[in-house]
């Protein structure tokens, strides 16, 4: 007979590992102990924590373990940006990307993680579009990745740091386990991280977004735009002809926004496609009357898509328009381009410098690259 899979336990939430504490005969506050060493003190050896009594820790050890997603391949930027291909039980490779704000500042630091295995919704400037969706990712996988990079690069419980949803996939068409996930991240006896560092980006699923405006526990929201109008709009993000823009103007509308809380939009500058003056004025006619700022981001291209990135003077003069109609407009530079570690650049092909971790598995072929969008 095999051996008994054990279970994982990084993704249950608090009121699970409770349950689980009673099924072994112990109080509720047993599992709230284990909650804390599992998010608070990222313990991933049963028998050290030793708040639990030698007895549960056997027993927990028998059936459980904390397995975090393993480090496969790890790709070093110029910039000090990371990419890691995080290899899953299941044998699937998804990529988180470590990315600090200036060289070596870890007080400041993003990382960029994955909602999905792949993605479906197919942008057309995206090198994510090119894998399709393979699965869903669940919330122990989710706050995994978190993890792992965190105890890869050294970083403190409760130090500093920002959260971005803007890896593989569509984080809401995977709105339970992102949910989930978000929850064990901001919980200040979990991962402690605040919850205004952490940003869910949609390429604009309007009824999931009416959705997450009811969490009453929810991250900051970008909508990537991309787009001054319908058709161009359909063209670049075939979603659109799903959910038009008009309904996700609407939504955005909608959404309740917290005391000083803007909705972010983003915007890949695309040379000769939607950088035009025209562009930008019926952007701002959009975001009229918004609690919003818009990211524009020069495309990161590639072999494979034929998109240009539009000139600086170009992007200089969208974001004068955009002020001069009273719209907050940053340009994003994103990090770790020449590994192919910048915001939309998923693919499956590895580029760069990289270091084998020994758990390195033989056969996995050419690693996928992760698409950070530079901290919002």
């Amino acid at each position: 007979m095999g051996a008994i899979a054990k279970t994982n336990l990084l993704g249950l939430d608090r009121d699970e590992l409770e349950r689980l504490a009673t099924e072994y005969g112990r109080a509720p506050y047993r599992g709230r102990q284990l909650y804390h060493a599992l998010y608070g003190r990222r313990e991933r050896d049963i028998a050290a924590m030793t708040d639990l009594d030698r007895e549960l820790r056997g027993q927990l050890a028998s059936r459980c373990h904390v397995a975090y997603p393993r480090i496969v391949r790890e790709f070093v930027s110029r910039d000090g940006s990371v990419r890691y291909l995080l290899g899953l039980d299941d044998g699937q490779t998804v990529e988180a990307v470590y990315m600090p704000t200036e060289q070596g500042d870890r007080d400041r630091t993003t990382l960029c993680i994955s909602s999905q295995v792949g993605c479906a919704v197919d942008c057309k400037f995206c090198f994510t579009g090119l894998l399709g969706l393979r699965r869903n990712l669940t919330a122990g996988e989710i706050v995994g990745q978190v993890l792992a990079l965190a105890v890869a690069q050294s970083i403190p419980p409760k130090a500093r740091l920002s959260v971005v949803f803007m890896g593989q996939g569509e984080p809401l068409l995977n709105l339970g386990p992102v949910m989930k996930a978000v929850g064990l991240l901001a919980s200040t006896d979990g991962c402690g991280i605040a919850l205004h560092r952490i940003t869910i980006s949609t390429a604009g699923i309007v009824p999931r977004i009416h959705d997450l405006a009811r969490e009453p526990v929810r991250p900051n929201l970008a909508i990537s735009l991309n787009a001054s109008n319908e058709a161009q709009r359909t063209a670049l993000m075939p979603i659109n002809r799903k959910y038009s823009l008009r309904e996700l103007m609407d939504a955005c509308r909608a959404y309740p926004l917290r005391p000083r809380e803007r909705l972010t939009f983003e915007y890949v500058m695309l040379d000769g496609i939607n950088d035009s003056d025209a562009d930008a004025r019926r952007v701002a006619e959009l975001l009229c009357g918004m609690a919003a700022r818009v990211n524009l981001i020069p495309y990161n291209g590639g072999s494979g898509l034929a998109y240009r990135a539009s000139p600086l003077a170009r992007v200089l003069g969208f974001q004068k328009t955009l002020h001069g109609r009273g719209v907050p407009a940053l340009i994003r530079i994103s990090r770790g381009q020449d590994i192919m570690g910048a915001c939309g650049q998923l693919s499956l092909v590895g580029s760069g410098p990289y270091l084998d971790s020994p758990t390195t598995a033989a056969g996995l072929g050419p690693p996928p690259s992760a698409g950070p969008a530079a901290p919002l």
